[in-house]
């Protein structure tokens, strides 16, 4: 998985082909594959998704998270690289 195209494009290319997201979908992929293997807290990831100061749920990163997995995983419901870490976060596996 590696992007092939300016940030502001909020796209990314798998397997050669080119993948649509919104920008949040993009900074939150981003912001994980930023730091393959290591858990980000919800917290984190809304402040690199939105920035920092901004108060919205941090719940609205699952709704992101689900959307991600469902463009870039095999099986969403199984995913191979967009993990869950329960009680704390997500991480990218690599």
């Amino acid at each position: 998985w590696r992007r092939r195209t300016p940030v502001a494009a909020n796209r990314a290319m798998q397997n050669g082909q080119p993948v649509e997201m919104t920008r949040r979908e993009f900074h939150l992929l981003r912001a994980l594959a930023a730091r393959p293997n290591q858990v980000l807290s919800r917290d984190e990831l809304l402040d690199a998704v939105v920035g920092e100061g901004v108060y919205i749920t941090n719940r609205v990163i699952d709704n992101h998270i689900v959307g991600l997995r469902a463009k870039i995983e095999r099986d969403p419901a199984s995913p191979q690289h967009l993990i869950t870490v329960r009680g704390v976060g997500y991480k990218w596996v690599t």
